[in-house]
């Protein structure tokens, strides 16, 4: 998950990790927020408002213990609309909203993403978040457990979109559930969720209690907002 202070550094250090992509082809011939006082930003289209969640059958046809990776993208075409349909296909598995999904991915793609770039990334940041949802090692592991890509690797998700959408609507599935039934603080269901996505479920629940985001996540909140609209036109069949 994507923080304010990365987004900063990444304008920086891009060109060498894009050096360092271009040296590898050659060379083979070839993302916590802390909670701070501020009011919660209004919208004209607020997440959780202007779509109900949607929820449907488990996904997947591999079993635990398998690894099926889909089809590889193009290294050059990451663009989230491509993947609506494995975002319809896994929000339903997971009974997440998949315009909250699409909207994640969307928030997730300023950084250039692709097997190369995303390992030449890691060389200079071991910590650094993998696949085209951003997805950190301790987040995937944890959405792994018991799910039909149970044998999966995180390593896996530059080269497998598919894989990193399906660990990044579980996830989004286990942070729901983790919500208490009601909760006193302004924001909705999908809007807690993204909050949990970007700074953790620590941090999510803070948020439910009515303790107020820090800049990072308020940012991560408007970026929410501002990919509202487009997630739904791309999900448009």
């Amino acid at each position: 998950m994507a923080e304010e202070a990365r987004k900063r550094r990444w304008p920086a250090i891009a060109v060498v990790v894009l050096g360092l992509w271009f040296l590898v082809r050659g060379g083979a011939g070839g993302h916590s927020g802390e909670p701070a006082t501020t009011a919660r930003p209004t919208t004209t289209a607020s997440p959780g408002r202007s779509a109900a969640p949607t929820a449907g059958a488990t996904a997947g046809t591999a079993g635990p213990g398998t690894a099926s990776p889909s089809p590889k993208a193009a290294d050059s075409d990451y663009a989230p609309g491509r993947f609506a349909g494995p975002v319809r296909t896994h929000a339903a598995g997971a009974g997440v909203d998949p315009q909250l999904l699409m909207a994640i991915l969307y928030i997730e793609s300023y950084k250039p993403h692709g097997p190369e770039v995303e390992r030449a990334w890691q060389r200079l940041k071991p910590d650094a978040a993998f696949g085209i949802a951003n997805m950190h090692r301790a987040a995937f592991e944890e959405a792994r457990q018991g799910r039909d890509f149970a044998g999966r690797a995180w390593e896996d998700l530059p080269d497998d979109p598919d894989l990193a959408v399906e660990a990044a609507a579980w996830h989004l599935h286990d942070l729901a559930a983790q919500l208490p039934a009601h909760w006193s603080g302004p924001y909705t269901k999908d809007e807690l969720m993204a909050l949990g996505y970007n700074t953790g479920a620590g941090n999510m629940l803070a948020f439910a209690r009515n303790v107020p985001p820090g800049a990072a996540a308020r940012s991560y909140l408007d970026r929410l907002h501002d990919n509202w609209s487009k997630a739904a036109e791309s999900l448009r069949p």
